[in-house]
């Protein structure tokens, strides 16, 4: 009788997976991997192997410590605080101004713009070249990024109308949903900068860093009507998009752009600062009267501009340490939930303060972060905070991928594409 058993399948690191059909991508088996150290090892080479050799690793991991860096941020800076019957929000830097540094390292919203606008003015002049029309690629990348969202507007629409109607207060609820949809703000924004990419391509960032320095000379030095800093908004984050889009046509490649963006960035930042009266902190502190963030000032374009500089000049480091599989299948992993995790991790911290009320005011979670007990007390909360995030990431990561058209789900983006024998020989590293 013939043995009908099938061998087992196997993927060798010199040989790639099988390719996915066009327009989808491989998931590498990540989202259902195995949590012992060898198979997770295993895992790691198969995404390794799986990754097409062409690939710029640097942009992924980029993207990925600009998205951690903003979740730690907002973690470790904002407190809910409960006083009486409510919770109401605060900040360690408002009552200890010195730890302002700690801004400095995780407000890194400038590096994702920079990799935005690379990988889109990349991603449209190729879609331009495979005869893809404006909408469709538009509508693709749009798709992508608000698809998540809807999730997060259903759940927050209904807990905010189960607190009122239970008698919570105003201010809690107005508090918690603040917090809970202050992700959106960022979207809009990028979304906004990528539908705009065909005219953006050829800007120099010098334009809207131009504006960004009158709007403020106007609203500072003028007494000019402190909404025309909203302005800023746009303009503040189209300085380090275009950057991205210098980056793609070749004019950030020399290491002299990197050092010239590192210290004349920190350098312009340190004497704003200094001797302008820009806050040092590179966030928003409640009840502070200018904020770098709320709109962006000046002070936080230059600082974004130093951010980019270092960002640049890591490039080449990044490329030789995702090399390493273990390294790349953790970079490839905040990838595939990059909105995920970007859009729950304030629900996770709420969540973690809400349930811990159970227990009744803890440190570090609901006491006032005025002094380094609770800085220590809330260190520790980040393995709690992580845990829900990964809870949330469960059970919202489907939204991400969506549905593919005969039903199954969307596979990551981190993509093999089809390429006529030796083409990717010939080609510079790429991401899609």
């Amino acid at each position: 009788m013939t043995d009908l058993k099938r061998a087992p399948r196997t993927v060798s690191p010199s040989r790639p997976a099988p390719m996915p059909p066009p327009g989808q991508a491989p998931s590498y088996g990540l989202l259902r991997a195995p949590c012992t150290l060898r198979a997770l090892r295993r895992t790691a080479e198969r995404v390794d192997a799986a990754t097409p050799a062409n690939r710029d690793r640097a942009v992924d991991a980029l993207r990925a410590f600009a998205i951690l860096g903003v979740v730690l941020g907002h973690w470790l800076v904002t407190a809910l605080v409960a006083d009486g019957t409510g919770l109401r929000a605060a900040s360690p830097l408002g009552h200890m101004p010195w730890l302002a540094p700690v801004s400095w390292a995780f407000q890194t919203l400038a590096v994702f713009f920079l990799v935005g606008g690379h990988v889109a003015t990349r991603g449209y002049a190729s879609a331009r070249a495979r005869g893809v029309s404006y909408g469709g690629w538009l509508s693709a990348r749009l798709t992508r990024l608000f698809r998540p969202v809807a999730a997060v507007l259903a759940l927050w629409t209904t807990t905010a109308g189960l607190l009122l109607i239970s008698g919570a207060e105003f201010v809690t609820v107005h508090t918690l949903v603040k917090l809970a949809l202050s992700p959106l703000w960022f979207l809009l924004v990028f979304a906004a900068l990528t539908a705009a990419t065909p005219l953006l391509t050829r800007l120099h960032p010098l334009w809207p860093l131009v504006v960004v320095l009158h709007v403020d000379l106007l609203r500072f030095g003028l007494g000019a009507p402190s909404w025309l800093g909203w302005i800023n908004l746009a303009a503040g984050w189209l300085v380090p998009y275009t950057l991205g889009a210098a980056w793609t046509r070749g004019e950030l490649d020399r290491r002299r752009a990197g050092v010239l963006l590192l210290t004349g960035g920190t350098a312009v930042t340190a004497a704003l600062v200094a001797w302008a009266g820009y806050p040092a902190s590179m966030v928003g502190v409640p009840g502070a009267e200018v904020s770098n963030l709320n709109p962006p000032t000046l002070a936080a374009v230059t600082f974004g501009l130093a951010q980019c500089g270092l960002a640049l000049l890591l490039r080449e480091r990044l490329r030789r340490a995702m090399r390493r599989p273990v390294g790349w299948a953790a970079v490839a992993l905040v990838n595939l939930s990059a909105m995920t995790i970007f859009l729950w991790h304030q629900t996770a911290l709420m969540a973690t303060t809400a349930t811990g009320l159970l227990a009744g005011r803890l440190p570090g979670l609901h006491t006032l972060p005025d002094g380094l007990d609770w800085v220590a007390a809330r260190l520790m909360w980040l393995p709690v905070f992580m845990l829900f995030l990964a809870g949330c990431w469960a059970a919202f990561r489907s939204c991400e991928h969506g549905v593919g058209r005969r039903g199954g789900r969307r596979r990551s983006r981190v993509v093999r594409t089809h390429r006529t024998p030796g083409s990717a020989a010939t080609e510079r590293p790429r991401h899609v």
